[in-house]
């Protein structure tokens, strides 16, 4: 059987207004033929769909949702993005603008003439129209759309309650004769119908604004992509292009201070790059020819040219970007729940007013009417379901972003979930705890004159293509080359070479023991402690003079392993590592970092094998890896956390990649998961008690006990504060260390 081709794209939405909004879309997209799977996130007010193009195309999608009163934008840059919302922003603040003037005259008149009669009447309901008709009319077509579909959201209950409330006042103040016979006053209520759209209306403004703020990570990866850039053709002449133009292959020219347009390999020149916002480490990075650079970083105060690799969205900042627009649109299992709360939560709360109105009208007496339409009005305005749609999305959104900035990518909501509860982690020791390659940590000269031995060891050893002889080269920075005769390779011992008719010995100790060189005690007892210690002894002597020196070269440890290691201790977090090494190697990392658990001479199998025995005993395991062989291990672990230097085998089973090689970003990754799930739980529960309580309280619940009844304008105020504390909460993870 042929296997479906699938896309994945993520759309913007117009026309998402709260939680029931985000399910509308979600439910008609996914009840498409080939849409595999489709998310609608209402704090980004975007969609994610995975589809099949064979089957059905995004113009499709578009048309079908907006049947619905929604659009789906499917050909839209960023940049177009941004000025639509900066309109529909500018429009926002008008209708606010507008609304709170007349509003605030609106009270002025009903505290100043509160038992005024009709000409005051007459006055208030011809303040509250432009209120209700201009600066309400969208929440009253978009009920009127979700009407003619057979659904509801938030602006059904915001056209209702204002709609009632208008609509009630009129009839009094039209026909106030119709109560006054009965006895009753008929009282108006214009300034609840203005204050309901008003406060509605400023409510969305300061959430729009926390909904912003909540994706000011996201627009500043974004922001890192420049427009265009300086490409040197083959005859050396220097054009500029844009970057959707840049071809892999192009000669590209970095400038002082420029970012860098598209992933590539230097060519030619020197410089720093500053790749902070991309991995979060402070540190500009040396380039020089051959090094790798990225989209995104920006060039320091030299100029280099570099050869395209990747560019468009294959460059790993479009990756990123892509990567973590996904895992912010993603759900936690407890969203499920949320999901079906909110697709009946706006019947649920119609039904609930109406049932107060006819419990007011069946218990009360004289003021039943008057007192049941209110409550039924306050009901309606109170109860918020946008709280609970901003309550998971916009902790991710914020979590997300900030692990982004952090140089940490999480894959989507399940793994923070999962991070959360991670109680052990196994490290892998070459390339994580330590660098990965060979260096020079110690050295010690027998000559007392040395810079002429330095000389010849630095040009006996660039001859040779050893890790071990690439450290040492590497740590002789201020050498001169000599000349080299007669040089030779003998494995398993070392080098031996000529300079100036001298033979000389470069390598271990048998190398030396089979040229008739004898090593002093002091130099030997030097040499069994650095060997004690982990590290590869390297010898230079010479048939004149003897030993003349030696080298300790080891797999350094990294310096941010320790304090990772610290890092996780103070989360109550064990460790353990795993090595293909000798145990002793493996021993000799343990007592160096201060891990009590650990194992050598492992293979891909054995890894694997060990995290399931973990698991068996009933620990949460996060596997920290960066190779091919970590792999199978990545895989088998709960939580899977990917080196960014690592392959992109790793990288690809990973639930979290750290984009550099501090090891410091892997406890502040599950540091960042356990506030980021502890938020939206805080988020979460909140929301759910404010309705709980909230919507009991309006329909009157303390009325009998204390002659209380709560205002539709009070509880307007209530219902726009839960939404921007929901999302001001949200935000406090951008402050979390």
């Amino acid at each position: 059987m042929a296997k479906l081709k699938e896309e994945k794209s993520i759309y913007p939405v117009s026309g998402m207004h709260c939680a029931a909004c985000a399910g509308k879309v979600e439910s008609v997209l996914n009840s498409l033929d080939g849409v595999k799977e489709a998310v609608a996130n209402f704090a980004s007010r975007e969609a994610s769909v995975e589809y099949d193009p064979d089957v059905i195309t995004p113009e499709r999608m578009r048309d079908a949702v907006r049947r619905y009163g929604y659009t789906l934008h499917i050909e839209m840059s960023e940049e177009e993005l941004d000025r639509m919302r900066e309109a529909e922003m500018r429009k926002v603040k008008r209708n606010v603008t507008f609304s709170a003037v007349l509003t605030a005259v609106i009270l002025i008149v009903s505290f100043a003439f509160h038992h005024g009669g009709t000409a005051v009447n007459v006055l208030l309901w011809c303040l509250a129209t432009p209120v209700v008709v201009i600066g309400g009319r969208l929440f009253y077509v978009n009920a009127w759309q979700r009407l003619r579909q057979g659904s509801s959201d938030m602006d059904t209950l915001v056209a209702l309650s204002s709609g009632i409330a208008y609509l009630f006042s009129v009839f009094n103040t039209l026909f106030p004769e119709v109560w006054l016979r009965h006895g009753l006053m008929p009282h108006v209520y214009f300034d609840a119908a203005a204050c309901i759209i008003t406060f509605i209306l400023i409510g969305r403004m300061l959430e729009e604004r926390a909904k912003q703020r909540t994706a000011v990570s996201i627009k500043n990866l974004i922001g890192l992509q420049p427009k265009s850039t300086i490409v040197v053709l083959p005859d050396g002449t220097q054009v500029e292009k844009s970057i959707s133009d840049i071809t892999i292959g192009d000669i590209l020219l970095a400038r002082p201070g420029e970012k860098i347009a598209v992933d590539g390999i230097a060519v030619d020149g020197e410089s720093h790059v500053d790749q902070s916002m991309m991995t979060g480490e402070p540190m500009p990075v040396a380039v020089r020819e051959g090094a790798k650079v990225f989209a995104g970083t920006v060039n320091g105060e030299g100029s280099f040219t570099y050869r395209a690799q990747s560019v468009g969205s294959s460059t790993m900042l479009s990756r990123i970007i892509a990567l973590v627009k996904e895992a912010q649109g993603s759900k936690p299992p407890i969203q499920r729940i949320v999901d079906k709360v909110a697709s009946v939560f706006v019947p649920v709360i119609i039904s609930l007013s109406v049932v107060t109105l006819l419990l007011w009208l069946f218990f009360a007496k004289d003021n039943g009417v008057t007192y049941g339409i209110l409550s039924a009005i306050t009901v309606l305005v109170i109860a918020c379901p946008c709280a609970l749609g901003l309550a998971t999305p916009t902790a991710l959104m914020v979590g997300m972003g900030r692990g982004a900035e952090e140089g940490i990518l999480i894959r989507d909501a399940v793994s923070l979930e999962i991070a959360k509860g991670v109680d052990t982690v196994v490290l892998d020791k070459t390339g994580t705890l330590t660098k990965g390659k060979p260096e020079v940590v110690d050295s010690m000269w027998v000559v007392s004159d040395n810079a002429h031995a330095r000389n010849v060891l630095y040009s006996i050893e660039r001859r040779s293509s050893h890790p071990l002889a690439a450290a040492i080269v590497e740590s002789l920075t201020d050498c001169e080359p000599v000349l080299v005769l007669a040089f030779r390779n003998i494995p398993g011992e070392g080098l031996r070479a000529q300079v100036d008719k001298i033979n000389y010995f470069v390598g271990n100790e048998r190398l030396l023991s089979n040229n008739g060189v004898t090593i002093p005690a002091e130099v030997s007892a030097t040499a069994s402690k650095w060997a004690a210690d982990g590290c590869s002894v390297v010898y230079i002597a010479s048939e004149k003079e003897g030993v003349m020196g030696l080298y300790a070269v080891a797999d350094a440890v990294k310096p941010t392993s320790l304090r990772a290691v610290e890092m996780l201790r103070d989360e109550n977090v064990e460790l353990h590592i795993l090595t293909g090494d000798s145990s002793e190697a493996a021993s000799l990392l343990a007592r160096r970092v201060g891990i009590e658990h650990y194992k050598g001479n492992v293979t891909p199998a054995d890894k694997w094998q060990y995290i399931k025995s973990l698991q068996d005993s009933g620990r949460k395991v996060a596997m920290v890896g960066d190779g091919v062989n970590d792999s199978a291990a990545l895989s088998m672990a709960d939580l899977s956390i990917a080196m960014g230097s690592g392959s992109d085998v790793a990288i690809d089973v990973a639930q979290m990649t750290i984009i550099s090689d501090n090891l410091e970003k892997v406890p502040q990754a599950i540091k960042l998961s356990r506030a980021t799930v502890g938020i939206i739980r805080q988020n979460l529960f909140w929301a759910f008690i404010y309705n709980v309580i909230a919507v009991p309280v309006a329909a009157g619940l303390l009325y009998p006990f204390t002659g209380y009844l709560l205002n539709p304008m009070i509880a307007c105020a209530l219902m726009a504060l839960s939404s921007v504390s929901v999302v001001t909460n949200s935000l406090r993870l951008r402050k979390k260390g």
